[in-house]
């Protein structure tokens, strides 16, 4: 079966005022300030079908877009490119957002799912007046999917009492088109693993060594199958191309200077108060009172992470992953110029097999 390629629409770009910052500052934490762009939605989604990809998320905070209204926009502008919309459990009832996801399904002709989240951030679900810790989350998370994939699938009526949420009588007036997958989940706690295992057709397995994606594709999987059930795995990578190894090694040099630069100076508390930060900050992976050292932290190790080199080289890593049993693989990359688009297509035409359809949802 072939690899799923995934790629992502934002609601607006990236700041920076030339391709180049722009380029830079995809590797910096995002800014709580995202004021939707209707036309770079549509040509972004645009692009992502034209250079081959098959899917893209769309992402979510307290602060940005409606993510569900954002991928609309998105699907209107496209006529192949699916879409697995971000939604967090506890902004909405899980009714109410069966019946967007069902909707956009049935007008898009099948090509939406959602990726549903419980919040990495306390403070980032506290913006939206969720105060539950994330142990309740979790909790919470259970009864929310039981009632969200319900929503989705039956025809009777629904009637459900439990601690999070009461149901009486719903009964959706509409299903998404039959035969797709409905729900991704993450999460690397055996809470989020259970979940996955229960109630989704896609886990998203977090960065990890290769040995260790290996055990946590086989540990989910075996969850899954406890259950009766199977799971396709998404895996997000982060990637700086270059025509050759040594352009993109300097790339990424270039870029993580850039980033830097940009990311200090009289706006530097814009990127401290990033929810990204928010995160490391409650693991105590940093000081809280040193903002600018601790965007600093997160530039380098996202472009240490990052997958750099060649589309060949490139490649030829992704290919290790999906020896590894990944099957969809998100490639989180800048696309300001003509040349990352056509990096871009390159290392989509490497990662495609030779002959054989793409697989539909």
């Amino acid at each position: 079966m072939e690899l799923e390629i995934r790629g992502g629409v934002r609601a607006a770009p990236l700041p920076g005022r030339t391709p180049q910052e722009r380029q830079a500052l995809r590797h910096a934490p995002d800014l709580r300030e995202r004021t939707p762009d209707p036309a770079y939605v549509a040509r972004t989604a645009r692009e992502n079908e034209e250079d081959g990809l098959d899917s893209a998320l769309v992402v979510q905070s307290s602060s940005w877009p409606d993510p569900w209204l954002v991928a609309g926009w998105a699907l209107a502008a496209t006529d192949r490119l699916r879409l697995a919309v971000a939604h967090r459990v506890g902004t909405t009832a899980p009714t109410v957002a069966a019946r967007s996801l069902a909707t956009l399904d049935r007008l898009s002709g099948g090509r939406v799912s959602a990726h549903v989240i419980v919040g990495s951030s306390d403070l980032d679900v506290a913006r939206d007046g969720d105060l539950l810790g994330k142990e309740d989350r979790y909790r919470r998370a259970g009864e929310y999917l039981d009632l969200f994939r319900r929503s989705l699938t039956e025809h009777q009526e629904i009637d459900f009492a439990g601690e999070f949420y009461t149901v009486r009588g719903a009964r959706a007036g509409l299903l998404p088109r039959p035969g797709g997958e409905l729900v991704s989940f993450g999460g690397s706690s055996p809470q989020g693993v259970d979940l996955a295992a229960r109630f989704a057709e896609v886990y998203a397995v977090c960065p990890l060594p290769l040995p260790d994606t290996r055990r946590r594709i086989a540990e989910v999987r075996a969850a899954a199958a406890a259950h009766g059930r199977t799971l396709r795995i998404w895996r997000h990578v982060t990637v700086v191309l270059g025509d050759t190894d040594e352009d993109a090694r300097e790339r990424s040099r270039r870029l993580r200077r850039d980033a830097l630069r940009l990311t200090t100076g009289a706006d530097a508390g814009r990127w401290a108060e990033t929810v990204q930060l928010d995160r490391d900050r409650e693991r105590g992976r940093s000081d809280p009172q040193r903002g600018t050292e601790q965007t600093a932290a997160f530039i380098r190790r996202s472009l240490a992470a990052a997958h750099t080199g060649s589309p060949a080289t490139v490649a030829a890593r992704i290919g290790l992953l999906r020896s590894a049993g990944v099957d969809i693989v998100q490639l989180d990359l800048p696309v300001e110029t003509d040349h990352d688009r056509e990096l871009r297509r390159s290392l989509v035409a490497r990662l495609r097999a030779p002959a054989g359809l793409r697989r539909g949802w």
